[in-house]
C-alpha cells in the first residue's frame, strides 16, 4: 500500500469515525438536545418525544421510544448506546420491581 493511500484511509476513517456525545437522558432534554444529540431526530421528532412523556409520565425503558409517532427501530438502534433514561428513574423501577432488596441467598 502506498503512502498515499494510507493517508488517505486515515482522512477518510477519521471522518467517518461515529461521534460519541454524552449520553442524552430522554425524560429530562429538551427539543434542542434531543434533536442534536440524537441521529435521525430533527425538531418534530423532538417535539414528538416530549409529547409522549408529558402524556405517559417519564420513560421507564430505552425501547419505549418506539412508541413515539416517527421513532422507529433503525433511529432506535443507531442512537441505543446515546440514550438514557436516568438514575433515578431506573432506582424507582428497582425499587418497585416487587424483589427484595437484601435478600439471602
Amino acid at each position: 500500500m502506498s503512502i498515499r493511500k494510507v493517508v488517505l484511509f486515515a482522512i477518510l476513517f477519521f471522518l467517518f469515525m461515529p461521534v460519541h456525545a454524552d449520553p442524552v437522558n430522554i425524560n429530562t432534554a429538551g427539543a434542542e438536545a434531543l434533536s442534536s444529540s440524537l441521529l435521525g431526530v430533527g425538531d418534530s421528532k423532538a417535539r414528538a418525544i416530549i409529547a409522549y412523556r408529558e402524556q405517559h409520565g417519564p420513560f421507564r425503558a430505552v425501547n419505549q421510544l418506539l412508541n413515539v409517532k416517527g421513532i422507529g427501530v433503525r433511529t432506535l438502534d443507531k442512537n441505543r448506546a446515546n440514550i438514557t433514561i436516568g438514575d433515578s428513574v431506573q432506582k424507582r423501577i428497582l425499587a418497585n420491581s416487587g424483589e427484595p432488596k437484601n435478600s439471602l441467598k
